[in-house]
């Protein structure tokens, strides 16, 4: 399953990893190295048009309250 927020589309971005160490003199530029940053995302039980439903979404959706959580009872 991909690593996207079902709620508000949030997905993984792309940087970079520095090393701050460079091998050898400093004349040459710091290595750097391709990274993914990837959402925070948590599986959900949620009510979604009278049927509960479980969905993956963001921290930042989650604490919003953007949704109605399915209850236990």
């Amino acid at each position: 399953m991909a690593m996207i927020c079902q709620f508000c589309g949030k997905g993984s971005m792309s940087g970079q990893n520095i090393r701050h160490i460079h091998s050898g003199a400093w004349a040459r530029r710091a290595p750097k190295t391709k990274r993914r940053f990837l959402p925070n995302l948590q599986t959900v039980t949620v009510r979604k048009a009278g049927r509960t439903m479980r969905m993956r979404v963001c921290v930042k959706c989650l604490k919003s309250e953007r949704f109605i959580k399915a209850t236990a009872a």
